[in-house]
C-alpha cells in the first residue's frame, strides 16, 4: 500500500490538487505496479510564513 506525502505551501487551487492527486497515482500505479486502490496521496499544505529557503520566508517573497 504506497502512501505518498506531498508537502506544498498553501495557494493551490483545488482544481490543481485533484490533477496532482491524478497524476502521482498514475506514476505510483505505473511504477510500482499497485493498484490505484491501493495508493494514499497525502497534501501537506504550509503557510508561506511556516517556510523559509535561503533565510527568507515564501510570505516576504
Amino acid at each position: 500500500m504506497p502512501i505518498v506525502t506531498v508537502k506544498m505551501l498553501e495557494g493551490r487551487t483545488d482544481e490543481q490538487k485533484k490533477a496532482l492527486v491524478e497524476k502521482v497515482t498514475a506514476a505510483v500505479v505505473e511504477t510500482v505496479n499497485a493498484p490505484p486502490e491501493a495508493v494514499t496521496i497525502v497534501i501537506e499544505e504550509m503557510a508561506k510564513n511556516h517556510y523559509a529557503n535561503a533565510g527568507v520566508r515564501a510570505s516576504d517573497k
